[in-house]
């Protein structure tokens, strides 16, 4: 539940942060989509149809080399003007500005003569002829053409109105780019010619033209762009409707959305709210481009010409004319205006609706929430696959609307909201298992062996409230006599003491992969094969009882070299100096096992009889005056040990008997002679004991405590005293081998 509600919490922060980035709508992201949709150009380029009415005559370095330098005289541009027309020429369009006068032209070479009389003369003969600008604009007015205007932001004489505009709906002027005026072709020119449109370019922040605007407003009047106004000329169309939000059959629900679409002749054309449009580039094509020196010279074939606008500019490189589109870095501005008409001929112009932004935060929605939950449910190779399967099928289905509908459909912001899902996702997942890892740690890390830890950490989802039910091996130990032992000691004092007791016998416990439960007073309790799987778990807790055997001697022999070198200096007495027993019980069997408690606190505990027995086995110790009682689960489980049979008792709390055994050695011990020897005498005591021949069991006891090492002195003492009182006992109808405890 822990888990859920983090990894829940982290994702919806995660996804309000994606949201809230898509909304701002910051730059970089327009850099991204622009590069999605640029790739897309250049991976799939408009097709390029020669039959396409539309020519680029341009000015390049064959007809620089043949003619001279840009500019050239405007009488040579009314040759021009002339042979397309008499080409047959739908319409021809200008992508210059000529708003000054032509300076090679007569009239204006008179006045930089010197010489008086020269200058008088010439005046006389240029009287009498026409200038180059007057032939141009004969040459114009003979013909469809259209001049080029530029749209700047300064005030500026306003261009003479041309084409004539209406509007359906709403006014569109206050959608349109606008602009101060324009520097319009001279006087002379601009009344000669059927039109004038701007040739400005509205490029991104990169300077690459990927939408063009159709009509743009200067000083308050709309004004077509060159490649509009060429379209309408070519028709003989003398308006451009356009159509607004609030439109009848436009549905804008009283919004004002801005500009539709716009018409010219048989075109209707739809655009952007502000009147530009996204052209399909096809690239730059040899077929589209023809010298202006072939032109002059009459080499080129009336197919050519006949019936096609012609789009008359620069196409050498050194004339400056160069634009970045979406397909080509380097592009003559001519030739873009000739690619974006025939767009607007043959239909190829990619749209965004104003439904696109929506959809794609909606899909984006349903990615970032599919991936959220595909993460938390399924495996981590297959939430994997998925994510980069459903990054896969953005971009295809992306690419698919604009390659076969024309679309423009940015993945841009459902892959950023995928990779963001996945990403916040691992870290939210790592973060969640580092905590868990802690958890363990500091959970266990004082109580189960380092290398339990390690695999318990990559398994924390064990440690949930609950428990299991596992066969375990129980450890219970116990000092004897600890009031006696303590008796004299400060709160200092007593701490030391426990704390240098209980560190030696913890470290033996968790040295044998042991888990230690808890502490109680001077007891310690502690269990083997849980939380993981300790394999020959009952011979680890029977090392763990030997190795604490050894502790305790030296822990005594410690204490008392302190209390006999440092007496009150050491902080003990000679009380101190007293000896610590120890009584430890072991059981074999199941038990609950698990995170005991309330969600606001809990311990991973066992509970259950295996539990309660191996208690009781501790405070059988007592009566049978040895450090180590064991089940016969346990003895069953490890028989190779020196066991010592203690026969049957039936302990605090139960009903039933139960075979016990006290511990005298470890396997090699076992395996000796002389312990050989000791289990067949203690084995007869035992036999003569449970046959009710309790003198000779209490002789032969009697003679194994004269002969055994002190620590097991007591254990005979005891077996005799039992026997002698049996032997005493008057009526012994009732009598049972099996011995009653009855204290703890």
């Amino acid at each position: 539940m822990r888990k859920g509600r983090t990894f829940l919490l982290s994702m919806a922060a995660a996804g309000a942060l994606i949201f809230a980035l898509a909304l701002a709508k910051p730059g970089w992201l327009d850099g991204m989509r622009n590069f999605v949709f640029d790739s897309y150009q250049r991976a799939a380029p408009g097709r390029y149809d020669p039959a396409t009415p539309v020519r680029v005559v341009g000015v390049d370095e064959e007809s620089l080399a043949a003619f001279g330098q840009w500019p050239w005289p405007r009488s040579r541009l009314a040759q021009m003007t002339a042979a397309l027309r008499d080409l047959g020429a739908g319409a021809i369009a200008f992508d210059f500005i000529f708003a000054e006068p032509d300076r090679v032209s007569l009239e204006n070479i008179v006045p930089l003569i010197i010489d008086p009389s020269a200058r008088t003369e010439l005046e006389r003969f240029v009287a009498s002829t026409t200038g180059n600008d007057q032939y141009f604009a004969d040459a114009l007015s003979a013909g469809r053409t259209v001049l080029g205007m530029t749209l700047v932001p300064a005030r500026a004489r306003p261009p003479p109105p041309k084409a004539g505009f209406v509007y359906a709906g709403d006014d569109p002027v206050p959608f349109l780019v606008a602009f101060e005026g324009a520097a319009a072709p001279l006087p002379l020119l601009a009344d000669a010619t059927q039109g004038l449109g701007a040739t400005n370019w509205f490029p991104d922040r990169d300077q690459v033209v990927r939408r063009v605007p159709l009509i743009a407003v200067a000083g308050g009047t709309i004004v077509p762009s060159l490649a509009m106004e060429a379209l309408r000329v070519a028709q003989g169309a003398s308006t451009i409707v356009i159509r607004s939000s609030n439109a009848s059959g436009e549905i804008a629900f009283g919004r004002h959305t801005g500009v539709n679409a716009v018409k010219v002749g048989a075109f209707e054309i739809a655009t952007d709210p502000d009147g530009a449009v996204r052209p399909r580039y096809s690239g730059t094509q040899r077929q589209r481009n023809i010298s202006a020196a072939s032109v002059l010279r009459g080499e080129v074939e009336r197919s050519e010409i006949e019936g096609r606008i012609i789009l008359f500019g620069a196409l050498a490189t050194g004339l400056g004319d160069i634009r970045a589109t979406p397909s080509e870095p380097a592009v003559p501005g001519v030739d873009i205006h000739a690619q974006l008409l025939e767009s607007l001929i043959s239909g190829a112009l990619l749209s965004r609706p104003d439904w696109a932004a929506g959809l794609e935060l909606l899909v984006a929605a349903i990615t970032f929430v599919g991936a959220s939950a595909l993460l938390y449910l399924a495996p981590p190779l297959v939430s994997a696959a998925a994510g980069l399967l459903a990054l896969g099928g953005l971009v295809a289905a992306s690419f698919y609307a604009f390659d076969r509908q024309a679309v423009l459909l940015d993945p841009t912001v459902p892959s950023l909201a995928l990779v963001w899902a996945y990403f916040v996702g691992a870290v939210a997942f790592w973060r969640i298992e580092q905590s868990s890892k802690r958890y363990v740690q500091e959970a266990f890390g004082k109580f189960v062996a380092p290398a339990v830890v390690d695999r318990l950490a990559e398994n924390p989802e064990r440690l949930v409230l609950g428990g299991e039910t596992r066969e375990l091996t129980v450890l219970f130990s116990d000092l004897r006599d600890f009031s006696k032992l303590s008796e004299g000691m400060n709160a200092r004092e007593l701490t030391t003491f426990m704390n240098d007791y209980l560190t030696p016998m913890t470290d033996v416990i968790l040295e044998c992969d042991g888990t230690v439960d808890k502490y109680i007073g001077d007891a310690i309790l502690a269990f083997w094969n849980a939380p993981l799987d300790v394999p020959d778990h009952p011979r680890k807790a029977i090392t763990a009882a030997l190795r604490m055997r050894a502790a305790l001697a030296v822990f005594n022999a410690g204490y008392g070299n302190r209390a006999n070198a440092g007496g009150h200096e050491a902080g003990f007495d000679d009380r101190r100096s007293r000896r610590a027993e120890m009584g430890l019980g072991l059981h074999l069997g199941p038990c609950s096992v698990g995170n005991m408690g309330s969600l606001r606190r809990f311990d991973y505990s066992i509970l259950g009889d295996t539990v309660n027995v191996s208690s009781r086995l501790e405070g059988a110790c007592k009566a049978f005056r040895v450090d180590f009682i064991a089940s016969d689960a346990v003895q069953v489980a490890v028989p190779d040990v020196a066991w010592l049979d203690l026969g049957q008792v039936i302990v605090a709390g139960r009903s039933t008997p139960i075979s016990i055994a006290t511990l005298a050695g470890d396997a090699e011990f076992a395996a000796t002679e002389a312990f050989r020897d000791w289990r067949e005498q203690h084995r007869a005591t035992m036999s003569q004991y449970e046959a009710g021949r309790f003198e000779c069991a209490a002789q032969t006891a009697r003679g194994l405590a004269r002969s055994v090492a002190p620590l097991w002195r007591g254990l005979y003492v005891t077996l005799e005293q039992r026997m002698l009182t049996l032997a005493a006992s008057p009526s012994l109808q009732d009598w049972s081998p099996v011995w009653k405890l009855e204290g703890k």
